[in-house]
């Protein structure tokens, strides 16, 4: 049966025949975004959903999505969707981070101009029929110093267009290198710097906890007199009351805004101000940008799930559609891995280390460990998955970590798992070999060579002779039909493992019947979804 994508806002037509031609059955409800009710009352019949900044993902309505897989978001930004709510429902939300940067960028430099040269009123007192010339005394940006809090994608373009403007360019961004400040041609300082030597203060930074108010009273305070400010980001970056306290006194010369800490904007203290130039909300809206990130949510979403290929997530690693055949059964080797130690740990788990050995250590590792932790998890919480496992990790205080580590063994490339629980510490290993199945090639330290099946019985024993024979004898009086069995030790007479495959689910009283037998130290029914 073909996935089934629901497109709750105004999307290009082309988008729609990306879909088709990609084989997904598309209901294209370009209002259905706006009608809460509709919505929630439909959405539980679609895998994936298409949006752009009408349509709400609550968290109520994510409830409603019982077969949701995929959140697309034709832009960038997502603060429409709730994010911990869908990846705690194990959905992936994606956006289309460069489909608009251009445009976006573009629009900022616009802005900048008008708001230096006071073109918007310019051209209403010029419509109106006066010839105020004089009244319409603007500044030059040539030589002027740009500030730019937020070096990303954006960032970097309005950057690069304001450098050919021959204007000097400071930017702020935690995560902007030194090497990638020098690549762009931009000087990298630190916050407060930027407001001292700034003319102009162009904003290029998502809304965060961290980046909400970042320009307030306390940041005016800082800036040169007469400064500009543009945004172009998101309303609440910027105090509004503090802005208009600003403009008012003159320390604020002029201020361009795209945003606004509430839209659409209908009312607001700064409209009608003389120093300030608004749009609404237009940094994406041109017939190019429009039809780039409505193509790319298509694609991206058709991709993921045709193919499982992800791309541009919020909130997953991204798997491209070339990597996403060869790591398929590493991802899935991962999740049996943690699965294997979710099983047999019944005290609260405190660490995870996972180390990539060999080849492995090469691959998309960040996918792997979310593979890997959702195994781990889903014992205890059948709903976790590669989306949902980290978050739930992070909120119940378990450290995760990963080593890579050149070949060090007889395998070209393994995965090993390093759990820490309250009362031990358990490690398994396994690999992919040639035949795409994965194995565990190593438990407790005791080598071994198991395929993974559907349903096992694992043991740990003292190598003592009539072990074996105690352990067939047990489960055939229990009616457990022995498919085939892994033995592995350390030395003769020391610890001894075991690894059954058998027929169907092991029942709780077989599994303390082993237990019983005085050879038998420890028993787990396992259970792994091979097909998966």
């Amino acid at each position: 049966m073909a996935p089934r994508v629901l497109i709750s806002d105004k999307l290009s037509n082309a988008a729609v025949q990306i879909f088709k031609d990609k084989g997904i059955d598309v209901d294209f409800q370009p209002d259905v975004g706006k009608d809460k009710e509709k919505l929630a009352e439909i959405i539980g019949d679609y895998d994936g959903l298409a949006i752009r900044s009408a349509t709400k993902a609550t968290e109520k309505l994510i409830e409603k999505a019982t077969n949701l897989k995929v959140i697309g978001r034709a832009g960038i930004g997502v603060d429409n969707v709730d994010i911990p709510a869908a990846s705690r429902k194990g959905i992936i939300v994606m956006n289309t981070p460069f489909g608009n940067s251009i445009t976006t960028a573009e629009h900022a430099i616009a802005m900048m101009f008008a708001v230096a040269r006071q073109i918007p009123q310019a051209n209403e007192s010029t419509h109106a029929g006066k010839w105020e010339k004089s009244k319409f005394m603007g500044v030059e940006i040539t030589g002027k110093t740009l500030g730019i809090i937020g070096a990303g994608n954006i960032g970097s373009i309005v950057a690069s267009r304001a450098i050919g403007l021959k204007m000097n360019v400071v930017a702020f961004d935690p995560f902007l290198t030194q090497e990638r400040a020098t690549q762009i041609g931009v000087k990298k300082v630190e916050l407060d710097e930027l407001f001292a030597r700034a003319d102009f203060i162009t904003l290029h930074t998502p809304l965060t906890d961290k980046t909400r108010a970042i320009i307030d009273a306390e940041a005016f305070a800082k800036m040169k007199d007469g400064v500009r400010i543009i945004n172009c980001a998101r309303g609440g970056l910027i105090v509004e009351s503090d802005l208009v306290e600003a403009l008012k006194s003159g320390k604020v010369a002029g201020a361009a805004l795209d945003v606004f800490e509430e839209e659409p904007a209908k009312e607001n203290p700064l409209f009608g101000m003389d120093n300030v130039v608004c749009t609404p909300h237009l940094g994406a809206s041109t017939s190019e940008a429009q039809e780039n990130v409505a193509l790319q949510v298509a694609e991206q979403m058709s991709d993921y799930l045709n193919t499982g290929a992800v791309t541009n997530a919020i909130n997953m690693p991204s798997i491209s559609a070339e990597e996403a055949p060869v790591l398929k059964p590493f991802v899935k080797l991962a999740e049996m891995l943690g699965s294997f130690v979710g099983q047999v740990t019944d005290s609260p788990i405190r660490e995870v280390e996972i180390i990539f050995d060999g080849s492995t250590a090469a691959m998309n590792t960040r996918a792997l460990v979310s593979a890997a932790v959702s195994g781990l998890m889903r014992p205890q919480m059948p709903e976790a998955n590669m989306v949902s496992a980290p978050l739930l990790a992070k909120e119940r205080g378990v450290i995760v970590s990963e080593v890579r580590r050149d070949k060090s063994g007889v395998f070209d490339g393994y995965i090993m798992l390093r759990v820490k629980a309250d009362d031990t510490t358990r490690t398994v290993a396994g690999t992919v070999f040639s035949d795409g199945k994965p194995r565990f090639i190593q438990i407790k330290g005791i080598n071994i060579d198991a395929e993974i099946g559907r349903h096992m019985v694992y043991t740990t024993n003292i190598d003592k002779p009539g072990f074996i024979g105690a352990l067939g004898t047990t489960l055939g009086e229990s009616g457990v039909n022995i498919a085939n069995f892994q033995l592995g030790r350390k030395e003769a007479g020391g610890d001894a493992i075991a690894l059954l495959y058998v027929d169907g689910p092991v029942s709780d009283d077989v599994i303390e019947k082993l237990t019983a037998h005085p050879q038998i130290l420890r028993a787990r029914a396992l259970s792994f979804d091979v097909e998966g």
